[in-house]
């Protein structure tokens, strides 16, 4: 069954999805019968939190294919690089895997900055690109028939995100006037950037507009300059690090319970609820997946992951456990590790995520669903899974 939000054409839904397995068809053999997969993540650095999750969803995913026979027999061996988060190291261990390991394919970054580094890098030497977190549209402006053929992602974009959290704050809480709290990086400008694109089809305005530089732990001036201007709600793009120290200080000026936050910085984990409930009550999040999603896959992978790593899953340990496994179903439809011939799988694929079904544009980027949630009496309460087609500049 699909329900319209609006006349805008949002539609939600779920679907019960089944674990994907893999066949084990016979096609050509490397020298060492496996599948190089590098995977460029931030291992050390503020944002080594972030890298250590999607190792670990990669890890696993390519234990599980491997426990099945490999794709088509051949095992798959994921081998990390650490990004630091900065596009320069990013662009050294892009490198370092392509010369030196002479991996097959490449999964990264967390970071949009140095996933826009990384893509002409990839493109040189002819090596698919596969983004898996980070959420800057100008990497699929520029993928597919923008000019890198080599780059995909199998995840949404700021676009996407910021459109859907703003049409659910003003027409199921009728917010129209807001503040901005945003990480200084370029996915936190390029969110509030897309923001302001739609904020005139709901008669909507920022009154103020406030970046914070990673690692800040200070915001009770700007936090009070909110509470003083009339805003219904902050829209904050950020780090989970950051979120708790918000919620706290919020509490301290007096708008928690009174001023919630909208946008995307893991308002939904347990650890920033726990940090400052009553400032985190009403949050309004869209994430690609969380923990508490109800589908048989999203289950499975949670029950497994725990199991393993003796800690509950993060968004970026699921969307690299699902990538891998989507990577390596266009293996097995190309019955080849031809990256020409993977590529022109990937583009035609149609795969079964834990969140509802995968394709691909002219663009390279995925369409798949968003989890809009928003925290009631202390928990996320899931809202329903919601997809928009992405209007890409003229």
């Amino acid at each position: 069954m699909t329900i319209e939000l609006s006349r805008r054409g949002f539609c939600i839904g779920t679907a019960l999805i089944g674990l994907q397995t893999m066949s084990s068809g016979a096609f050509a053999r490397g020298e060492d019968g496996t599948v190089k997969l590098g995977l460029v993540a931030p291992m050390s650095g503020p944002n080594a939190r972030y890298g250590a999750f999607s190792l670990r969803g990669a890890e696993m995913a390519a234990k599980e294919i491997n426990a099945g026979g490999g794709v088509g027999g051949r095992k798959i061996n994921v081998m990390p690089a650490d990004s630091q988060g900065t596009p320069v190291e990013g662009v050294s261990a892009t490198r370092r895997l392509i010369d030196q390991s002479q991996v097959d394919y490449i999964i990264g970054d967390v970071s949009s900055s140095v996933t826009l580094a990384m893509q002409p890098v990839a493109e040189d030497a002819g090596v698919l690109l596969l983004n898996a977190a980070s959420s800057n549209p100008k990497i699929t402006y520029k993928a597919g028939v923008g000019g890198f053929k080599w780059t995909y992602r199998n995840y949404p974009t700021d676009e996407n995100r910021a459109l859907i959290v703003l049409q659910y704050a003003a027409e199921k809480k009728g917010f129209t006037k807001y503040a901005v709290l945003s990480v200084d990086t370029d996915y936190g400008r390029a969110a509030i950037e897309f923001t302001k694109k739609y904020l005139p089809r709901f008669k909507s305005q920022i009154l103020t507009e406030d970046y914070y530089k990673e690692g800040e732990v200070d915001f009770r001036s700007v936090l009070s300059k909110i509470r003083d201007s009339g805003a219904q709600a902050i829209i904050m793009y950020g780090n989970a690090d950051s979120t708790p120290i918000v919620g706290r200080q919020m509490i301290e000026v007096g708008i928690a319970g009174k001023i919630p936050l909208i946008g995307n910085a893991e308002f939904n984990t347990a650890s920033s609820i726990k940090a400052a409930p009553k400032a985190l009550e009403g949050a309004i999040e869209a994430a690609a997946w969380l923990p508490a999603y109800d589908s048989p896959k999203s289950k499975a992978f949670v029950e497994k992951f725990v199991t393993e790593y003796g800690e509950a899953p993060n968004n970026h340990a699921y969307v690299h456990w699902e990538t891998v496994h989507l990577l390596a179903k266009a293996i097995e439809q190309a019955q080849s590790i031809d990256r020409e011939k993977v590529r022109a799988a990937l583009s035609a694929i149609h795969y079964e995520s834990a969140v509802g079904e995968v394709t691909f544009d002219d663009h390279n980027q995925a369409r798949l669903p968003m989890i809009l949630l928003e925290i009631e009496h202390g928990k996320p309460a899931i809202k329903g899974a919601y997809s928009a087609e992405i209007d890409y500049p003229k």
